[in-house]
């Protein structure tokens, strides 16, 4: 095994090895970069309408074979030799754009492309670049539209499902949005909404995702071959931007579902300076049940569950070297209830109260400034910030007054919390070196404060009081980080993405440090075949304590400490590609290993609300591996897209604390996966979407018996006792073979100033009873133990209004 994580006892020595190591590299990349090319063409690839940045356009001299591709925020840069060059511009979805220029200085070319004619015969979605000619494998991007027009769950468009269905991911329970990429938990997905991480992405249970589709503009995964500018997870990148705002003109979007409503808007402060977008969604699950709950309890009883997101962003053009972002989200889940009770009895005024909550949300802001330092040197500046929290609550409170005044109270209330939150500063420059080479640099510093779990308990009875706060105590750390990465070209056949990750975590007096090498190479086999292969190391210093399965966030966000060391792993892969372009088909296969250590898993029997002092006592340390084949055949062109994904995996676990020291599957080790993901356009009016999934089951554990008892992993000072589950192998158990239909059909009408889109679903189509969990109970009659399965969704029909305007 490679490892690449070391300590050192001061943090010195780490960040200044860390920082030679990249300057060394750069010294060492300098010689590579020729400087034959003469004059350089650079600007910004907007979309004509909007003004809006388009990211992963094609900038390219056909005649000379070379060019660039936009980046992150719309920019290219080309240098070319010559009198004269024909210039070209393409993306996804727009009319190419062409202009001709005489190459005798250094020129500004910004295009504005138009969105294609949506004439039936002439649908065409095609990338910038075709897959064989990328030098990065294991990626993947999703365009909005296509997840847009697949089935939705009770009319929700879901963009993490919607990930679900790709190759080398898989989701966790019926119906939730976990991600389990290559063997990884969730806690290894390192998820960016506009450069800010998200700690947790659920709504409604797991059930439903944090990120409305309305608001998105582009989302990329990266499942391997990490490229040395993403650090601090172990498994995968999901990065999205949210849409700029319409500079020119105001819009709107507005929709009604079954478990939601929504409204985005966008358009011009200044115009063409200034622009905003907001996009707001929220249930109204509480709203309906609140007058049945309190007509069925005369009053007393208030009661509910919603969810909400608002998220926006600002966008100002100082000039065509300067911008500044400025973008924002907040969400939250609540349940609650809420009895109270009142009434004399013979002068005596008697009150109860009963209460209950549960409440999990995130906020995260980001500002990033954008500046060109000149026609080849791109930089971006960005402050970033993310909360999340989850609490808990319950009270019991009885009060008593007498006639004469006096009070007696008996009083119960539990409280518990957790979260974690982080400040974060980050440069990342692009320096467009010549076609032939993109060099990326840059670092970061994050300040993480962690809050594993801290609880309150308040009890009052006649003549006894406690009021007090026990649990983990709040951790700060900080981490910090460097990388150089360069994709490159050698000859016509080799192109390779080359960098050095270097990061440092500072904890509790402790300081540990990580060099992470990684490399993609891609090869012409001929004119159509493409060979690739990648090495990637990744070091991670938080860990997710997970001890529910049913999509509850009380699963607590921990540092890597003095005792619990970082996560690391390291990935090799190898696949082809293909590109069948009359056809519209793209085809890749890929084989891949992981190794990790450092994995972070709860003693038997521990859990979250175990009364112990500090969490590092009721956890293990263990190694995780992972290999499996990745097919992915997809389509891209014509009336019919889509893509058919087949994932053959292995996933292991061992800790010297669980299972006897042996090896064992991991919760979602499956051995196939298979998903067939189709949308068709019949016409302007009318196009359709069905998705079929299926799995092996999950793995799971089940008692042979079951006790009570006192466990001695937790100190109880009220002496409660718990129920202890003895078993034999972790995870030596299988569920049954998971599989779904769903199907969905979208009409669309267009009417002067404004349009509108009826979406029916049908979720489960033939109502398959997928397993959730299994539990043991007993028969009735006899008493013999039966093995009984739950059920979560039947077939489920819904409908959604959607109107542009």
């Amino acid at each position: 095994m490679l490892d690449h994580l070391i300590s050192f006892p001061k943090s010195k020595p780490t960040l200044l090895t860390a920082w030679a190591t990249v300057w060394i590299l750069m010294l060492m990349l300098m010689p590579l970069l020729g400087w034959t090319q003469k004059h350089t063409v650079s600007g910004y690839v907007t979309d004509a309408a909007s003004g809006e940045k388009l990211i992963g356009a094609r900038v390219f001299d056909p005649v000379r074979k070379v060019g660039a591709i936009s980046n992150s925020y719309g920019f290219y840069s080309v240098t070319l030799e010559g009198d004269s060059v024909d210039l070209v511009c393409q993306y996804i979805g727009y009319q190419p754009a062409a202009t001709k220029l005489g190459l005798v200085k250094d020129s500004t070319v910004h295009f504005g492309l138009t969105l294609e004619g949506i004439e039936v015969e002439t649908v065409e979605i095609t990338d910038a670049v075709d897959i064989s000619s990328q030098s990065q494998m294991s990626s993947i991007d999703v365009p909005i539209e296509t997840i847009k027009s697949l089935p939705a769950l009770m009319g929700e468009v879901d963009l993490i499902r919607a990930i679900q269905l790709l190759p080398g991911v898989k989701s966790g329970n019926e119906g939730s949005t976990g991600m389990y990429v290559r063997g990884g938990g969730p806690d290894q997905n390192l998820i960016l909404l506009d450069g800010v991480p998200v700690y947790n992405v659920s709504h409604l249970f797991g059930f439903f995702s944090v990120f409305p589709a309305d608001a998105i503009s582009n989302v990329n995964l990266v499942k391997g071959g990490f490229p040395a500018r993403y650090g601090g997870r172990l498994s995968s990148v999901l990065d999205i931007s949210l849409k700029e705002g319409n500079m020119q003109e105001f819009h709107g979007e507005a929709g009604i579902g079954v478990v939601s409503s929504k409204l985005t808007l966008e358009g011009p402060i200044q115009k063409g300076k200034t622009s905003f977008m907001v996009s707001a969604r929220r249930t109204y699950i509480d709203v309906l049940a609140q007058p049945l709950i309190m007509a069925t309890t005369d009053g007393t009883t208030r009661g509910g569950y919603y969810f909400y997101d608002f998220v926006g962003k600002v966008n100002h053009r100082f000039s065509d070297r300067d911008r500044l972002f400025l973008s924002f989200y907040g969400g939250r889940d609540k349940v609650y209830f809420k009895e109270k009770r009142e009434e004399i009895v013979q002068g005596t005024d008697y009150s109860s109260t009963t209460g209950f909550d549960l409440g999990w949300g995130n906020k995260i802001s980001s500002l990033r400034w954008n500046h060109l330092f000149n026609n080849k040197l791109f930089g971006n500046l960005t402050a970033t910030y993310s909360d999340f929290n989850f609490g808990i609550g319950v009270e019991q409170d009885d009060r008593s007054t007498e006639p004469n005044g006096t009070t007696s109270i008996n009083r119960f209330a539990l409280g518990y919390d957790s979260g974690i939150r982080d400040l974060g500063l980050r440069l990342d420059l692009d320096w467009f070196a010549n076609p032939n080479h993109l060099v990326r640099f840059g670092g970061y510093g994050t300040h993480h404060t962690f809050t594993p779990g801290v609880s309150n308990m308040e009890i009052i009875f006649p003549g006894f009081e406690i009021d007090t706060t026990f649990g983990a105590q709040i951790v700060r750390a900080t981490e910090l980080g460097v990388y150089v990465e360069d994709d490159f070209k050698i000859g016509s056949r080799h192109k390779l993405n080359a960098g050095l990750h270097a990061s440092a975590f500072l904890v509790e007096g402790k300081s540990y440090g990580s060099i992470q090498p990684r490399i993609s190479h891609r090869m012409f086999l001929d004119e159509k075949w493409a060979l690739k292969s990648s090495f990637a190391s990744m070091a991670q210093y938080v860990h997710l304590l997970t001890n529910v399965n049913v999509g509850l966030p009380t699963d607590l966000w921990v540092p890597a400490t003095a005792n619990i060391r970082p996560q690391q792993a390291w990935q090799g892969a190898i696949g082809v590609s293909r590109s069948f372009q009359d056809l519209g088909l793209e085809f890749s296969a890929e084989g891949y290993y992981k190794y990790m250590t450092g994995l972070v898993e709860y003693k038997e029997g521990a859990a979250f609300l175990s009364d112990n002092s500090d969490w590092q006592t009721l956890v293990t340390q263990g190694n995780g591996q992972a290999y499996g084949m990745e097919l992915l055949l997809q389509r891209k062109k014509g009336k019919t897209n889509g893509w058919i994904g087949y994932t053959l995996a292995w996933t292991n676990r061992q800790f010297e604390d669980l299972n006897m020291g042996r090896v064992f599957p991991f919760k979602y080790d499956r051995r196939h996966d298979l998903s067939v993901v189709l949308t068709h356009t019949f016409s302007k009016k009318v196009d359709a979407g069905l998705t079929w999934v299926y799995g092996t089951g999950n793995a799971v554990t089940l008692p042979i018996a079951s006790y009570l008892g006192m466990h001695p992993l937790i100190n109880s000072p009220l002496g409660f006792s718990q129920q202890i589950d003895q078993v034999t192998d972790r995870n030596g158990f299988r569920m049954r073979a998971y599989h779904r239909l769903d199907l969905g059909v979208n009409l669309h009408k267009e009417f002067a100033k404004w349009s509108r889109t009826w979406s029916f679903s049908i979720y489960n189509a033939y109502s398959r009873q997928n397993p959730f969990f299994l539990y043991w109970d007993t028969e009735f009659g006899t008493g013999k133990p039966i093995l009984k399965q739950v059920s979560l969704f039947p077939i489920i029909p819904s409908v959604s209004f959607h109107a542009k305007f």
